[in-house]
């Protein structure tokens, strides 16, 4: 009889949640842990069992996930006094599918290998609808053996899991994709703010763009997103500013990626809390 493999989840934000609820329904053991307990707590009622600590997460599980805010939270959860590498078991599978640093994996899988771990970077591609419902995509960095452990659980998440190279590619695959979120997203805002100012209907550019070649998932869901004045965060503004600061540090120095980066730096105080389309209020105020 085969045996269910038992998994881990740490962080239960906006993505986390709908994920490790996809485990759950796919009849897998979660054991969950949050730095805010209510999430957590949120989860049990789904069939989760909650840990005190990250520790106490890797002991329980084979394979653990964490889908967190930034490197500073991957170095915590990793190395604090109840981080994830303080428990004494061997063996075990961490997979981070956060948006960090190609530096901070290498470093976490460095730690991880010296504990008896392996270590994947896996961030995905795609929001909260495409979480929901298992349509991400997920670029992984790691061994080729690691990667196939996983690759069973990863088609509970997504539509596609790729391989794309050495630990850290997973991550440097990622903030490429989201310097190109950023080109669409300032580019639509662009747009939409000079077809306005001279004078036309925003439904009416839309509509356009929508029946043309330029239609894409994105630029549609921000399109209704601007008609309904809806900039209730599906990504942050502020967590895509922080993944452009990335990609700067890790040598993007292009034209474009130099303005977008400059424009949602200076974008991120005033609407670092809304959806990255809320771009278009502060090219608007500029």
């Amino acid at each position: 009889m085969e045996t269910t493999t038992t998994t881990g989840w740490i962080g239960l934000g906006n993505m986390g949640t709908p994920m490790a609820r996809r485990l759950l329904a796919a009849g897998l053991p979660v054991t969950a842990y949050n730095r805010n307990p209510a999430k957590a707590e949120a989860l049990r009622a789904d069939g989760a069992t909650v840990a005190p600590t990250p520790a106490a997460v890797l002991d329980a599980a084979q394979v653990i996930f964490l889908m967190v805010s930034d490197d500073q939270a991957i170095r915590e959860l990793f190395t604090w006094e109840h981080g994830l590498l303080q428990s004494a078991t061997t063996g075990k599978l961490l997979v981070n599918m956060s948006t960090v640093s190609p530096g901070v994996s290498q470093e976490m899988a460095k730690l991880s290998r010296a504990k008896g771990h392996q270590y994947l970077d896996a961030p995905v591609s795609g929001s909260v609808k495409q979480a929901e419902s298992g349509q991400l995509a997920i670029m992984v960095g790691g061994e080729e053996e690691a990667f196939k452990q996983a690759e069973p659980l990863f088609a509970h998440l997504g539509k596609l899991a790729l391989r794309v190279g050495s630990t850290g590619s997973g991550n440097t695959a990622k903030l490429a994709m989201n310097t190109m979120l950023g080109f669409q997203a300032q580019g639509l805002a662009e747009a939409v703010l000079f077809a306005q100012q001279h004078g036309l209907e925003t439904a009416d550019l839309l509509a356009l763009i929508k029946s043309s070649a330029l239609a894409s998932i994105f630029i549609n869901l921000k399109g209704e997103a601007i008609l309904n004045e809806n900039y209730q965060a599906a990504f942050a503004l502020k967590l895509l500013a922080k993944d452009l600061r990335l990609a700067k540090a890790e040598g993007s120095n292009t034209p474009l990626a130099n303005v977008v980066h400059q424009t949602f730096q200076e974008a991120e105080p005033a609407h670092g809390e809304e959806d990255v389309i809320a771009i278009l209020k502060h090219l608007k105020q500029e």
